[in-house]
Formats: C-alpha cells, sequence, structure tokens
C-alpha cells in the first residue's frame, strides 16, 4: 500500500506555489474520480470531495462568496466552488463534470482567482474520463 506521503509527491510541482498544498488537493481529487469515475452531476462530486479533502486533514470551504471590483465599486459577487488550505496557505476550487474542459472554464476559473486575490487556484474536472487538472496562478 502506497503512504498518503509518496501519493502526494506524485502530483507537486514545484514551479507552482504552494505545490505541496495543490498535491494534497489534487490527490484527494483523484481519489474521488477513481471510486466514482465520471458522469454524475457536479455536486456529487463536491460533496465526495468535500469529504475527502477533510480526510487529507484540510480545512475548505464550500460555495465561498468573492467580491467582484470595477474601479473601487463593488458591481457582483460571485461563488467559488471550494476553499481547501491549511497552515501554508488557502487553494480556490473551481469543480466541473463534463466531457472536457473548454477554454471558456479556463477563463471562468482565472477571473474568479483574480477577483478573489487568492494566489493558487485549481481547475478540476470530473466529468471525463481521465481526471482534468489545470493549476492556476495569480
Amino acid at each position: 500500500m502506497v503512504s498518503d506521503e509518496a501519493r502526494h509527491q506524485a502530483y507537486v510541482d514545484t514551479r507552482y506555489p504552494l505545490s505541496a498544498l495543490t498535491a494534497r488537493i489534487i490527490a484527494a481529487a483523484h481519489e474521488v474520480h477513481r471510486i466514482l469515475g465520471p458522469g454524475f452531476e457536479e455536486v456529487i462530486y463536491q460533496r465526495a470531495l468535500e469529504k475527502e479533502l477533510q480526510a487529507e486533514s484540510l480545512e475548505c470551504a464550500r460555495e465561498v462568496w468573492i467580491d467582484v471590483w470595477y474601479k473601487e465599486i463593488e458591481v457582483d459577487r460571485k461563488r467559488v466552488d471550494f476553499v481547501a488550505g491549511d497552515s501554508s496557505g488557502d487553494v480556490m476550487l473551481e469543480i466541473k463534470a463534463k466531457a472536457k474542459l473548454d477554454d471558456v472554464d479556463l477563463v471562468q476559473a482565472l477571473s474568479y482567482l483574480k477577483a478573489s486575490n487568492w494566489r493558487v487556484g485549481l481547475l478540476i474536472n470530473f466529468g471525463s474520463k481521465r481526471l482534468e487538472i489545470r493549476r492556476l496562478a495569480n
């Protein structure tokens, strides 16, 4: 059996900030995808991922509101799917459940990351045959 540390190490990429933290989140996402596979609605993956993040001893909050500002005026609020973190920092997560990620999904996740002021985000798609993950940095 592979230890949690070895499983996490497979996803560490030091080119990205908070790499050790994102590795733990990615490992949790892979576990959800391994068990559930593709084909479910987004909310099912959100619920399962929340359980896995908690099993990784990560703090997480679902459906976190962020303010969208334009020229120092708040123009709207949007919800990001998750914020997960530990003592090293927080990561914004956008979850999808579709056959494949589109450019618009990446643009949306990058816009949310910019509006939120978090340094790091992950765009995770559970709907494809292979789990799709995009690391994002602000």
